[in-house]
């Protein structure tokens, strides 16, 4: 499954209820991964209604949350930037990006920063490698926090009981690795970014092939991933005084 249809379909399973914000929600989730689509893609992307799709999309064009572009194609509108600017991650993200490049740069593999949302980790910043394989996560991607590395760390370190021994493994040695958890082929080391009092801020993630990665992708890269999440913290504390 290609990571549209993946992070599409975990988008599908977390309804809220309210069945028109869902659908909305659904399209918008869409255009941010695809960029802009056309009715005909958008309606089999999301299982909804042609006539349900249209009626959607020409309401959120009016609130400026999507846009008509050339080829009557759709893409998200202006109006998101601007919330987008108010977000209380826009810090995180200004202060953790040279950092990811970096150690993007060093593994050759891609890198992102997650934080917690209720029951669920959300992809706040991604980058990828210029060349070779790509472990793709769009920003703004939601995954369980029971597989994956990142969802690991974020549990450990938000939740006061420990009780698994891998839990106390991973809190004493300060990473966590998967290898094969959230996807058939992919492994990935994780370490926690901690804000003022030692309160945990997220998690920053190696990610990639396991051919590229290793079957014990700790051993080889924990190391730098403590170190740039050690500088992610140092910058945010520079950038809060």
């Amino acid at each position: 499954m290609n990571n549209i249809n993946r992070i599409h379909d975990i988008s599908k399973k977390n309804n809220s209820g309210i069945g028109v914000l869902d659908k909305a929600v659904h399209i918008l989730s869409y255009l941010s991964m695809k960029g802009e689509g056309g009715l005909s893609e958008i309606v089999s992307s999301t299982g909804m209604a042609r006539s349900t799709v249209y009626r959607l999309l020409k309401a959120m064009e009016i609130h400026h949350l999507v846009v008509h572009t050339s080829g009557r194609r759709f893409a998200l509108g202006s109006r998101l930037i601007g919330w987008g600017e108010k977000s209380k991650y826009r810090t995180w993200i200004e202060c953790a990006r040279p950092i990811l490049v970096q150690l993007r740069d060093v593994t050759g593999v891609s890198t992102q920063l997650f934080v917690r949302e209720g029951n669920e980790r959300v992809c706040i910043a991604s980058e990828e490698p210029f060349i070779g394989l790509k472990n793709t996560v769009p920003l703004g991607a939601v995954f369980p926090l029971s597989a994956g590395s990142a969802g690991k760390v974020l549990v450990v370190w938000s939740e006061g009981n420990i009780i698994a021994e891998e839990q106390k493994t991973i809190k004493k040695r300060g990473w966590a690795e998967s290898v094969a958890e959230r996807e058939p082929g992919v492994a990935s080391v994780s370490a926690p970014v901690f804000g003022p009092a030692r309160h945990l801020y997220a998690a920053i993630c190696l990610s990639g092939p396991i051919h590229r990665l290793g079957e014990h992708p700790g051993q080889r890269f924990s190391a730098l991933v403590v170190d740039a999440a050690k500088k992610i913290e140092k910058t945010l504390y520079d950038a809060m005084r």
